[in-house]
């Protein structure tokens, strides 16, 4: 690991190639696991408000689900996620052509809403957590995403340069500066071969 702007960084994040390949797997990081996305407690008002944009968009036992339980819940460690069905369907989920998505990122798409989605779905395959007082930036390996680590190698992208975006969301722009720059060098030092 190494430390950039007060957060511990894995190497895996320089070292891993992804590129979400939907044609492969279909969505199915929304639809597996056994809890729900991690949401922060500022999230979850606006996944209230955004349940009121899709709720249309959602399955009724999604819908009877929020209704009844809210769009969060405590997972075993006590950490809030968004609900699900099934014991893994996470209840935002839209299904459409074959493939699961985000109702809430497909209204954000489409001018309806004004917020993406949670900031760990729209980093995934990153994962944060508390190490020390530091936020550290770690890079998951699920079997489900392997087409994106294949497509990934075949565009030789990064996970930090596939996730831009949202790691600039969450970080701000001069950590993702400096993430790049410290990729350069890790590279020119024979680190990342």
């Amino acid at each position: 690991m190494i430390e950039i702007l007060n957060t511990l960084v894995s190497l895996d994040l320089f070292k891993v190639f992804f590129c979400c390949d939907l044609e492969q797997c279909h969505g199915m990081c929304c639809v597996e696991g056994d809890a729900g996305a991690p949401v922060t407690m500022e999230e979850v008002e606006k996944l209230e408000d955004a349940y009121e944009v899709v709720q249309n968009d959602l399955s009724g036992e999604a819908r009877q689900q929020i209704e009844a339980e809210g769009v969060v819940y405590p997972d075993k460690d006590g950490e809030l996620v968004t609900q699900i069905i099934h014991g893994k369907d996470c209840v935002f989920v839209k299904h459409e052509g074959g493939c699961a998505f985000c109702a809430i990122d497909a209204a954000y798409r489409c001018g309806r809403f004004h917020w993406q989605k949670p900031i760990s779905c729209a980093l995934y395959p990153v994962r944060l957590s508390m190490v020390g007082g530091m936020v550290a930036v770690n890079v998951h390996k699920w079997d489900i995403c392997q087409p994106a680590r294949d497509l990934g190698k075949k565009l030789q992208l990064p996970v930090y340069q596939f996730l831009k975006e949202p790691l600039i969301r969450r970080f701000g722009q001069a950590w993702w500066d400096e993430c790049d720059l410290a990729a350069k060098e890790l590279k020119k030092a024979g680190y990342l071969d």
